[in-house]
């Protein structure tokens, strides 16, 4: 992606509850885990959200997030179809799921990991 397209593309936040749930998961990991959020095809409605430990550094076309003790990582790819999105953690009576909120979808199922653009 140049850097123009970059520039151009709304950035993605993390909510501080999501945050605080990245960093929990992560101190239980080895040093130097980061929490890779990517976008793939699939899923009931087309795309769907990959969430992924992995011990890499950022490349220069990826997104990085910090906050506290969280690092995620999102590919330009990816950034695409979550730009302006809000990664955030629900817990509920439902379930605990990390949420994301992607103004750029206009269904999405009932999970809430596949979407569709």
């Amino acid at each position: 992606m140049t850097d123009a397209a970059l520039a151009e593309t709304p950035s993605v936040t993390l909510s501080d509850r999501a945050a605080k749930r990245v960093a929990r998961i992560l101190s239980k990991e080895p040093a130097g885990t980061i929490l890779r959020i990517s976008v793939s095809g699939g899923g009931c409605s087309g795309f769907q959200y990959e969430y992924n430990l992995v011990q890499e550094s950022a490349t220069e076309d990826d997104l990085v997030l910090q906050k506290g003790d969280a690092t995620v990582l999102i590919d330009s790819m990816s950034l695409e179809f979550m730009g302006g999105s809000e990664i955030d953690y629900v817990d509920d009576l439902i379930g605990q799921a990390f949420q994301i909120k992607n103004p750029n979808a206009v269904a999405s199922c009932g999970c809430g990991t596949s979407f569709a653009v």
